[in-house]
């Protein structure tokens, strides 16, 4: 049974956040590639006799490795803000708009009070139900 619910929770979160874990698998296998280019380049500058270039290929292999490694880490950290920045996004621009609403209600009613129907039977000076008219005809 465990076992289960814990499938179940790695399942979802794996397909929820799919794009970000991609991205750091992806970033992993480039900083493996990193190490084996790294390999190759030195092999190929001690053939060629240029050793002056091989401190810049160690120093752009690590910086490439260090890169992807903390972008991978800043990654997973993120991973779980991202969900309660958005929710508290949505909720500032549901408020934004329910603001916005009221204020353009309120202008309505500050514009006019009455419509033009109200306005006639306020000024009326004797007003009549449908039982006086019938008396009357």
């Amino acid at each position: 049974m465990f076992k289960q619910v814990k499938s179940a929770f790695f399942w979802y979160y794996l397909f929820k956040f799919r794009r970000r874990v991609i991205l750091i698998v992806l970033l992993l296998i480039i900083a493996l590639f990193a190490n084996a280019i790294y390999s190759d380049v030195v092999e190929y500058l001690k053939l060629k006799d240029k050793l002056a270039f091989l401190e810049m290929a160690l120093i752009s292999k690590w910086l490439i490795i260090i890169f992807n490694i903390v972008f991978s880490v800043y990654l997973l950290l993120t991973m779980f803000k991202k969900e309660e920045e958005v929710n508290t996004k949505k909720d500032s621009k549901k408020d934004f708009k329910k603001e916005q609403k009221r204020e353009s209600k309120q202008e309505e009613k500050k514009e006019e009070k009455f419509t033009a129907r109200e306005k006639e039977f306020l000024y009326k000076k004797k007003l009549r139900t449908k039982a006086d008219i019938l008396l009357e005809k």
